[in-house]
C-alpha cells in the first residue's frame, strides 16, 4: 500500500461573503511524488493550496499532513525578508534554536541543492526572479520539511527559466523523499510531475496521469 504524503477529504471553503470558493474536494498526493494542480485564473488552485498549508481554516472537511511543510509563494519578494541570501535562508531556522554550526551547516546544505551556495552573500535585491524563487525554496530544504507546497513559482519568469525551476524542484523532491505539491496553468509543466489535479470552479474534476490531464486540456481549448 502506497504511503501518503497529502491527504484532503471531504473540504469545503467559504469567504465571508458566502461564495463557497473550495467544493466538496478530496485528493490524496502519494509520498515522495511530485504532483500539480492545475486550473484556470480564478478555479480556486491557490486556495485550495493555502487550505492544505494551513493558512487559512476550512469550514468542513480535513487535511492529513505532516507538520514540517515548507510554502513557496507566486512572489519571492513576499515571503523573503532578510538582507542577504544565506541570512534569509538561516531566518527560517530561528524557532529551531540549533547551535551556530548546525545552522550554518544547514543553510549551506539548503543552498547547495538549489545550486546557490556561490551566492549565500549576495544581497537579495541584486539576485534574478528566479534565484530569488530558488531561495524561497531553500528556505523550505534548510527547514527539513517533509512537504512542499509551490503557489504558480514560475509565474514572474521568462520560459527558460519556468522549466529550469520545474526540474530543479523535481531532482529535489526525488532526491529527499520530499511530497510536493505544486499549483500551475501551464501544460509544459506537467512533463515533469508524476501525477496531477484538475481543479474546475472550486470542484476537483479529475485526477491522475499527467500526460492524459495535457490532452484533455488541449482539445478543451483546440
Amino acid at each position: 500500500m502506497t504511503a501518503v504524503g497529502i491527504e484532503v477529504n471531504n473540504l469545503n471553503f467559504f469567504w465571508p461573503n458566502g461564495e463557497q470558493v473550495i467544493k466538496s474536494c478530496s485528493l490524496q498526493v502519494p509520498k515522495g511524488e511530485f504532483w500539480m494542480l492545475l486550473g484556470t485564473n480564478g478555479s480556486g488552485k491557490s486556495t485550495l493550496l493555502r487550505l492544505i498549508a494551513g493558512l487559512l481554516a476550512p469550514q468542513s472537511g480535513e487535511v492529513t499532513i505532516s507538520p514540517a511543510v515548507g510554502f513557496v509563494f507566486q512572489n519571492p519578494d513576499h515571503q523573503l525578508v532578510m538582507p542577504t541570501v544565506g541570512v534569509d535562508v538561516a531566518f527560517g531556522l530561528v524557532a529551531e534554536k540549533l547551535q551556530p554550526a548546525m545552522v550554518k551547516a544547514r543553510v549551506e546544505e539548503a543552498l547547495g541543492a538549489v545550486n546557490l551556495l556561490s551566492l549565500q552573500r549576495r544581497p537579495i535585491y541584486a539576485l534574478s526572479g528566479g534565484q530569488k524563487q530558488r531561495v524561497a525554496i531553500a528556505g523550505a530544504i534548510a527547514r527539513h520539511c517533509d512537504v512542499l507546497l509551490l503557489d504558480e513559482p514560475t509565474a514572474l519568469l521568462d520560459p527558460d527559466s519556468q522549466l529550469d525551476l520545474v526540474a530543479s524542484v523535481r531532482n529535489l523532491v526525488k532526491s529527499r523523499g520530499i511530497t510536493a505539491l505544486w499549483v500551475t496553468h501551464r501544460l509544459e509543466e506537467l512533463n515533469y510531475c508524476d501525477g496531477a489535479f484538475l481543479l474546475e470552479k472550486g470542484c476537483l474534476v479529475d485526477s491522475g496521469e499527467a500526460e492524459r490531464l495535457k490532452q484533455r486540456l488541449i482539445q478543451v481549448h483546440q
